[in-house]
């Protein structure tokens, strides 16, 4: 699996490139702004991008996905419970950033617990894991971790929101971290990290915290 990271955004976010070496068939994950950009490096890279996957659907994750779509014809997938956060794209955007959001995308299919997305060789599991938000997924293959905004370096996300959970953040993050300590962590936001540090780093918490 071949793994490009993409910084986009006045939010900063990680959108990830990742394909099949052999098949050179690709999926783009959270293309939270700079369409143009994206297509560059798509193009750049001659890969085949065959889906386009949201981790959640906040609107620094989503920005660039009506316009990929146009782009490259191909479909959007994002969980169903964040579905009520495309309505308020537009608004986010302009809040969070002064920028007009644009049109909301439409998701073309709704992805669950262990569904496997496959492209070429290469099959990408999803794992629900809400309290940042309700609809919140990871996407996980073979000791790669695409975590969105549950998990970062030394961080989690966020639960300060109306509809986000502390409580439910916790329980996804125990989730995330039962997976093998060497798996490579892919954020949302920041640097890649590993399983086992964010382990002890969570354990580390815990204890600062008594």
């Amino acid at each position: 699996m071949e793994i490009k990271k993409l910084v986009v955004g006045q939010l900063q976010t990680n959108c990830y490139l990742v394909w099949d070496k052999k098949t050179e068939e690709a999926v783009i994950i959270d293309p939270g702004d700079a369409a143009d950009f994206i297509l560059q490096k798509v193009r750049d890279l001659e890969i085949k991008p065959k889906f386009i996957l949201a981790t959640h659907g906040h609107f620094d994750h989503i920005l660039a996905v009506v316009e990929l779509k146009l782009a490259l014809k191909i479909p959007f997938l994002m969980h169903e419970k964040d579905s009520f956060l495309l309505k308020r794209m537009g608004q986010s955007a302009k809040y969070f950033t002064e920028a007009e959001g644009g049109p909301a995308p439409q998701v073309d299919k709704f992805i669950q617990e262990g569904d496997l997305i496959e492209f070429g060789q290469e099959k990408l599991k999803v794992m629900e894991t809400p309290g940042h938000s309700p609809g919140g997924v990871a996407f996980y293959s073979r000791g790669v971790l695409f975590s969105g905004d549950t998990l970062f370096r030394q961080g989690v996300g966020r639960t300060d929101f109306s509809y986000a959970s502390a409580e439910t953040l916790g329980r996804s993050i125990k989730k995330l971290l039962k997976l093998p300590q060497e798996t490579k962590v892919y954020p949302g936001h920041g640097e890649l990290t590993k399983i086992g540090l964010e382990h002890y780093n969570q354990i580390t918490a815990r204890k600062d915290s008594f």
